[in-house]
């Protein structure tokens, strides 16, 4: 072959390869950019693309692609002007992202399942800038916010506001160094005036309250007990050198005039959470399932593409609530998989039985109710939180009687006649200050039109429980109530003191005895319910940390939502946020030493969770595992169409230690039917929960009974076994469970 002609072919050789190149150049661009609906192509489970979306709705993404849902780097523009440029995972903003509103504020940051969380700037559009800590979309831990009036915050922050310690500095040259309570200065703190006047002291709710002294330049200085009306507040001056002017000084004028321009910056509301603009993927997948499903009944008849959907649906009103959940069997040839997942049906309904006419407790239940109206609308003293020690006194107790034609002081009634006593009246008046509990709604709750609903024991006491019709409050009868009047000095002094406290909040103790019948008394203890949520509750845990006993009676098959369950049933561990996580070891160290000395055991960490939905492409309304396992072969209940992972916003001001608290619940499993081995080995399986949880059943102190029953017991069963034990032992092996069932989340 002649030089020219190996030339030749050489160059048209070249050529084809440039022109193959050139084609899969253009064909990747085109595809990368090409405009298509969400269900117009099929994509290879698990093959990550990058590619450019247009969705229902008119939003655009444009970045990585996997499974249907966007995964890795990616941008979302919304039609609203809205739009998110950072990390996703399976669906959702996580990771790294800037979120931009069409406002022009931004936030830019660390992100988890769509909500602001982690270390992140918000930069609002009338200039207020907040750096700092996030935790499902609140400031919370430490950071700094500049507000665009000119004042300064840095500090701790908590649900949104500032709380902890902090440091707050007004435009004019004032500042407030100290402690913070729900965005008000509130505890130890000193305020230092641009004029150079200092105020070191006592604070509650943004003014002056207790012990503190005023001082001025010049060294002058007061010292006393401030409070903002006037009335308990006494003090002395101290003038600096030869006596001055200021001897005549009012302390109010630090009220009226020091603090009138002491205003705290709120800071600007953001318009809508990123959260709330989470686009629904299942939604989007159960159309491109239709049309699977139509493909694959024209090829076969006989099969059915929707064998692998679980279906929820939702029906009636009122006291009850049906869910059908239908778990169809993925594997319709395999009848092992298909007989342990049948069709069943879970009745949703309010606990108890409604005490209506007829049922036995039906005049105690109207004498309750007469009582506590009585009690909570009788005109009272001025509420001050700093009570004296006569209040506490046991013989500080008030009986009314109640004849069925009325009195001067009580009304006429269809009930028989009773005497009803109040116990400590001002202090549980206090308490219920102290909790925010309003009286109106209080006595609304109670003393309503609708009835209260009677709980069956779930203890060994044989003692009553009644619950509210809003399921608020849960009222307890009591055999004796020499217990809580013994600790309530000191309960009181530790419920002021930690807000976050996890024990029982006990709103009033009563006593109701019919007249002239040899009938006993019947004390009660109305307290918070821990589970009064909008959320379903679809598993609840009664923790001891003791393992004798400590399980449900109940076989698995008939467990339900309302079912309470006990140590040894337990098969998860909770993961907490570490903020969370610290303050829980914290408070829970603080509750258990109260509890410690004032020798009380028994008591119990009463859990309950809702498992949040997590939308999976197939549809399936299923709390989904975020590990490897396929959530159908969890036994995790089923969510209704109503407990959608749609949060509103308002829900989550709510948020605090053992209430609406976000979570992850970890599957474990015990290696063996050992009762040592309370906690199961981690799975890696994970649930987005919602948790409630609080320390329930305080009133058991270790009386000669219980010492009794553990002298009895320990001869028979392993002594750390039991539940009786010394209060000192039992707080030890009480906390020692309880951090192993809660956890940090790393």
């Amino acid at each position: 072959m002649s030089k020219k002609l190996r030339f030749r072919k050489a160059l048209e050789t070249r050529l084809k390869k440039s022109q193959v190149a050139a084609k899969k150049k253009a064909i990747s661009i085109f595809t990368t950019m090409s405009v298509a609906h969400v269900d117009d192509e099929e994509l290879t489970p698990g093959e990550v693309r990058n590619i450019e979306k247009a969705l229902p709705r008119g939003d655009i993404y444009t970045g990585q692609w996997c499974d249907n849902l966007p995964h890795g780097d990616g941008k979302y523009l919304w039609t609203d002007g809205c739009m998110y440029v950072g990390e996703w995972y399976k669906g959702k903003m996580t990771g790294k992202g800037k979120f931009s509103w069409p406002s022009g504020a931004t936030y830019e940051g660390e992100f988890k399942s769509g909500f602001m969380d982690g270390k992140g700037t918000y930069t609002g559009c009338s200039g207020d800038t907040y750096k700092g800590s996030w935790v499902m979309n609140f400031k919370q831990g430490e950071g700094a916010h500049s507000f665009s009036s000119g004042d300064r915050y840095e500090g701790e922050w908590r649900r949104g506001l500032p709380d902890g310690q902090g440091r707050y500095q007004w435009k004019n040259g004032n500042h407030y160094t100290g402690q913070w309570r729900n965005g008000l200065m509130h505890g130890n703190g000193t305020m230092i005036w641009s004029n150079g006047n200092r105020y070191d002291g006592s604070w509650e709710d943004g003014f002056p309250r207790g012990n503190g002294n005023f001082k001025w330049p010049d060294g002058s200085l007061y010292v006393g007990i401030w409070t903002k009306d006037g009335k308990d507040q006494n003090g002395t001056y101290y003038p600096a050198g030869s006596p001055s002017e200021n001897l005549d000084w009012d302390p109010q004028q630090v009220f009226l005039e020091d603090l009138k321009d002491a205003k705290i910056c709120t800071g600007e509301n953001v318009s809508i959470l990123p959260s709330q603009k989470m686009p629904n993927w299942s939604a989007m997948a159960k159309r491109s399932e239709g049309r699977q499903r139509r493909m694959v009944d024209r090829k076969s008849k006989n099969l059915s593409y929707g064998s692998d959907i679980t279906d929820v649906s939702t029906a009636g009103e009122g006291d009850s609530k049906v869910e059908d959940v239908v778990v169809r069997n993925p594997n319709p040839e395999n009848s092992d998989i298909r007989q342990s997942r049948p069709q069943f049906k879970k009745i949703m309904k309010k606990q108890g039985q409604t005490i209506s006419k007829g049922h036995k407790h039906y005049d105690l239940m109207l004498n309750l109710q007469l009582g506590i109206r009585h009690s909570v609308g009788r005109p009272g003293p001025v509420v001050s939180l700093d009570l004296r020690p006569s209040a506490f006194d046991p013989k500080e107790k008030v009986w009314t009687k109640f004849p069925p034609e009325g009195s001067k002081h009580t009304p006429p009634h269809q009930s028989c006649d009773f005497r009803w006593k109040d116990y400590c009246p001002l202090v549980f008046r206090t308490l219920r200050k102290l909790f925010n509990v309003d009286a109106a709604d209080y006595m609304l709750s109670i003393c309503g039109n609708d009835a209260l609903r009677e709980l069956s024991s779930p203890g060994k006491s044989g003692m009553f429980f009644y619950l509210t019709n809003d399921d608020r409050y849960m009222i307890k009868t009591m055999k004796k109530a020499e217990v809580l009047i013994r600790m309530l000095p000191a309960y009181y002094k530790h419920v002021r003191s930690f807000q976050n406290t996890l024990v029982t909040k006990f709103f009033g103790l009563h006593c109701v005895k019919l007249t002239g019948t040899s009938q006993k008394k019947v004390r009660f203890v109305i307290m918070e319910n821990l589970f009064c949520t909008h959320y379903a509750i679809h598993r609840r845990f009664d923790l001891k940390g003791s393992s004798h006993g400590r399980t449900s009676s109940k076989p698995e098959s008939e467990v339900d939502p309302t079912t309470t369950l006990k140590d040894l049933d337990l098969n998860y561990i909770f993961r907490l946020q570490k903020l969370w996580f610290q303050e829980f070891c914290r408070q829970v160290d603080r509750d258990c030493d109260f509890l410690e000395q004032e020798r009380i055991m028994d008591y119990s960490l009463l859990i309950g969770f809702h498992f949040r939905e997590v939308s999976s492409p197939c549809g399936s309304d299923v709390p989904t595992p975020t590990g490897n396992q396929d959530p159908l072969t969890e036994d995790a209940p089923r969510l209704s169409q109503a407990s959608k992972d749609q949060f509103p916003s308002d829900r989550w001001s709510s948020v605090r230690l053992g209430t609406n608290m976000p979570a992850r619940a970890e599957k474990t499993v015990r290696k063996s039917d050992s009762d040592s081995q309370l906690v199961g080995e981690p799975t890696g399986v994970f649930y987005d929960v919602i948790l409630f949880f609080g320390i329930i059943d305080i009133l058991q102190d270790y009386d000669i009974t219980k010492k009794l029953e553990h002298a009895y017991k320990s001869m028979h069963y392993d002594p750390t076994s039991i539940s009786a034990v010394d209060p000192k032992q039992y707080s030890k092996r009480f906390r020692d469970f309880i951090f192993k069932v809660f956890v940090e989340d790393t």
